[in-house]
C-alpha cells in the first residue's frame, strides 16, 4: 500500500502523518497518495527511481469488433480546461476538416495556438481561428472578442503569403469591441505601476484587460463603428482620455490612430458582419459548427486563480455570450488537458515542480508561450482543478496532450487533493488565494513506460502503463479521454475506443 503525504505550496516536501486530532487524510478519488519529490533535487529523468508506488488502474479492456460511433455533433466546443496552453489549437485543426464553421468566441491575441498542416508546416495563430487551414471553412471571430485591427491584418496577410486564402472565409462580429494601442500602453503602465510591489498579474501586455475594461464601462468603441467615421472618432477621442486622465505623462497621439483605421475601413468593412444572426442561421440551415476556446478555466476572470487571470470567461458560458448561441444548441463540450500541467506568468500554482526536472520537462515540450516566448512553469496534473473545469463546463469529452513528454520518466505524479492548514481536505478549488498557497498537496504516483509513443497511432500499441495513466485519468474524471496527443503533428494523435471507457465503468 502507497504511504500517505502531501506537501505544502511552496514549501519543502516532507514525509507526515496527519496533525493529532486533524481529520483523516483520505484520498479524494478514493486511493492512497504517496509524495512528489522535494523541489530542486530531482535526478535526471533516466535516473529517477520509484520509492513508493500505488497501484494503477487495470489496463483498459481491448477495443471490440464493434464500429467505433462517429464523432458528429453539430455543435462542438472545444476549451482549456488548465492554465492555457493546452494544445486546443491542434484539435480544433483536426476537427475543423470535418466542420463547415469554425468560430473564436472571446479573448483576444493574448491566445497563441500553434498548428500543423499535413506537410509539417508550423502556423503561429492569435487571432484567427484555427479551422483557416481548412479551405471550405468559413470563420468567425465572435462578439465576445476584442480585436486589435491592425495585428489581425498582419497576421491575415502572414497567412495569405504562406498560401493560406483568408479573405472571403473570415468574418468579424460587428459587436466585437476594438482594442487599440491605447489598450496596451495602459496595460504596460498598469504593470509598472505595480513593479516590485509582488502584485503584478504577469500580463501579455497586449491591452487585453484594459480593452475588457472599456467594454465594462460603457465607453468602448465596436468593429461595427468603423462604419459610421464620425461616430468612431468621437468615440475613441473620448476613450483616449480615460489614459490622458489617469497616467502622467501618458503619451497616445489619438488623431493619427483614428486616421490610420480609416485609411484602413475600406479593407476591414468586406469582414464585418452580423455573426450573431449568422451563426444561428447556420444553425438552423444543419451547418456544422466548432468552437475555438481561447485561454483556460482556470484563467478564467470568475472561476480562475483571481486576479491571476485572464480578463474575460474562457468557461462555456464565455461561449454562449461571446457568440450568441443558446446552450442547448451544444452537441459537444470537449476539454484539453495537459498530461502534466503548466503555466505562464504569476499566481498560485499548486503542483508546480521546480529544479532540473522541470527545466527537463520545459525542454522536451517545447514549453515557451506562442505570444509571448516567455518559459512556461512546469508542474504535475492537477485533478482537482481539472474536476473543477469539468463540473463548469460539463465536459462530454476531454483531449489529453503531450503524453509523449512523460515518455523518459519512472514514475509520474498526480495532484489528488488540497489539504488545508487545520487537516481538512478541501472539497474542491477555493476563491481564497491565502488558503491555497497555504495548501499541502496530497499525490499519488503512478509508474511511467520509459518508451517512445511518437509513432503509435492506435491506443493498443501505447505501452500498458501508459494506457494505465490514461484510464487512470478518465476513471476520476468519469469523462471519456477520446483523443490522446503523442507529438505535435497533425497525425499524431491517438483514438480511445468508447468501448475501453464504458467496459472500464463495469
Amino acid at each position: 500500500m502507497a504511504t500517505l503525504s502531501s506537501h505544502a505550496v511552496g514549501a519543502p516536501l516532507m514525509l507526515r502523518r496527519p496533525a493529532a486530532g486533524a481529520a483523516p487524510l483520505l484520498p479524494l478519488f478514493g486511493r492512497q497518495q504517496v509524495a512528489a519529490p522535494r523541489r530542486g533535487a530531482a535526478a535526471p529523468l533516466a535516473r529517477r527511481q520509484s520509492s513508493a508506488r500505488c497501484q494503477a488502474a487495470p489496463a483498459a479492456a481491448p477495443a471490440t469488433a464493434t464500429a467505433e460511433p462517429k464523432f458528429e455533433p453539430q455543435v462542438c466546443v472545444v476549451l482549456g480546461t488548465q492554465w492555457g496552453d493546452e494544445g486546443k489549437g491542434k484539435l480544433v485543426d483536426i476537427l475543423a476538416q470535418e466542420y463547415e464553421i469554425v468560430a473564436r468566441a472571446q479573448g483576444g491575441a493574448n491566445a497563441g495556438h500553434t498548428i500543423y498542416d499535413n506537410e509539417g508546416n508550423k502556423y503561429k495563430l492569435h487571432l484567427i481561428p484555427s479551422g483557416i487551414l481548412n479551405p471550405k471553412a468559413t470563420c468567425v471571430i465572435g462578439n465576445g472578442v476584442v480585436v486589435h485591427l491592425p495585428g489581425l491584418f498582419e497576421e491575415i496577410r502572414g497567412m495569405q503569403e504562406r498560401g493560406v486564402q483568408v479573405e472571403g472565409r473570415l468574418l468579424i462580429s460587428d459587436r466585437a469591441h476594438l482594442l487599440f494601442d491605447l489598450h496596451k500602453e495602459i496595460d504596460g503602465a498598469r504593470e509598472a505601476e505595480l513593479a516590485g510591489t509582488g502584485k503584478q498579474i504577469g500580463t501579455t501586455k497586449r491591452g487585453i484587460g484594459p480593452a475588457y475594461s472599456s467594454k465594462a464601462t460603457r465607453n468602448g468603441v465596436r468593429v461595427g463603428d468603423i462604419k459610421r467615421p464620425e461616430q468612431f472618432a468621437e468615440k475613441l477621442r473620448k476613450l483616449a482620455q480615460d489614459g490622458y486622465k489617469r497616467f502622467e505623462g501618458f503619451e497616445y497621439d489619438v488623431e493619427a490612430d483614428i486616421k490610420a483605421y480609416q485609411d484602413m475601413a475600406a479593407t476591414v468593412k468586406p469582414f464585418i458582419a452580423d455573426t450573431v444572426h449568422q451563426i444561428n442561421q447556420w444553425y438552423d440551415d444543419g451547418r456544422k459548427i466548432l468552437i475555438e476556446g481561447a485561454n483556460a478555466t482556470m484563467l478564467d476572470i470568475d472561476f480562475g486563480t483571481y486576479p491571476y487571470v485572464t480578463s474575460s470567461n474562457p468557461s462555456i458560458g464565455g461561449v454562449l455570450t461571446g457568440l450568441g448561441i443558446a446552450p442547448n444548441r451544444l452537441g459537444a463540450v470537449i476539454g484539453v488537458a495537459k498530461a502534466y500541467t503548466t503555466r505562464v506568468g504569476a499566481g498560485p500554482y499548486p503542483t508546480e515542480i521546480f529544479g532540473q526536472l522541470a527545466d527537463e520537462l520545459r525542454e522536451i515540450g517545447a514549453e515557451y508561450g506562442t505570444t509571448t516566448g516567455r518559459p512556461r512553469r512546469i508542474g504535475w496534473l492537477d485533478m482537482v482543478a481539472l474536476k473543477f473545469a469539468s463540473q463548469i463546463n460539463g465536459l462530454t469529452h476531454l483531449n489529453l496532450t503531450k503524453l509523449d513528454v512523460l515518455s523518459d520518466l519512472e514514475e509520474i505524479k498526480v495532484g489528488v487533493a488540497y489539504r488545508a492548514p487545520d487537516g481538512s481536505l478541501l472539497p474542491s478549488v477555493p476563491e481564497d488565494l491565502e488558503l491555497l498557497e497555504k495548501c499541502e498537496v496530497v499525490y499519488e504516483t503512478l509508474p511511467g513506460w520509459k518508451q517512445d509513443i511518437s509513432k503509435v497511432r492506435t491506443w493498443e500499441d501505447l505501452p500498458e502503463n501508459a494506457r494505465k495513466y490514461v484510464q487512470w485519468i478518465e476513471d476520476r474524471l468519469g469523462v471519456h479521454c477520446k483523443w490522446i496527443g503523442v507529438g505535435p503533428g497533425r497525425d499524431a494523435v491517438v483514438e480511445k475506443p468508447v468501448a475501453s471507457f464504458v467496459a472500464a465503468k463495469r
